[in-house]
């Protein structure tokens, strides 16, 4: 089993032990996923980034690791694959940012 399949399990083994999977659609996780992400964007909310991770780096983590387990929950009961759809993206992503028309800008790929 390898780590990913291994974190799913877990993950599933503890909604299961509760009876939660009931509330966990789809759509329901993908809003979660998103409060969870605007959770973690309030700990950068005014603040450095370096600042922010000295003073809430145990909350980015928490935040981060809601943020995860949720998609690995969506990914789960869509029967999708973690390094697949990973993989897949990274192809896409690499014909849209050539690395000699992107290297070292921020430019979103229909501006390069």
């Amino acid at each position: 089993m390898d780590e990913i399949t291994e974190l799913i399990t877990l993950i599933n083994e503890f909604r299961d032990e509760r009876d939660w999977r009931q509330f966990h659609n789809p759509k329901d996780l993908a809003i979660s996923i998103s409060l969870e992400a605007s959770e973690l964007l309030e700990n950068f909310q005014w603040k450095e980034s370096n600042e922010a991770i000295q003073e809430n780096k145990n909350d980015i983590q928490r935040e981060l690791a809601d943020i995860i387990i949720y998609s690995l929950m969506l990914s789960s009961d869509l029967e999708l694959n973690i390094e697949d759809i990973v993989k897949n993206k990274l192809k896409e992503n690499n014909l849209k940012y050539p690395v000699d028309k992107s290297r070292g800008l921020n430019k979103k790929y229909t501006d390069i």
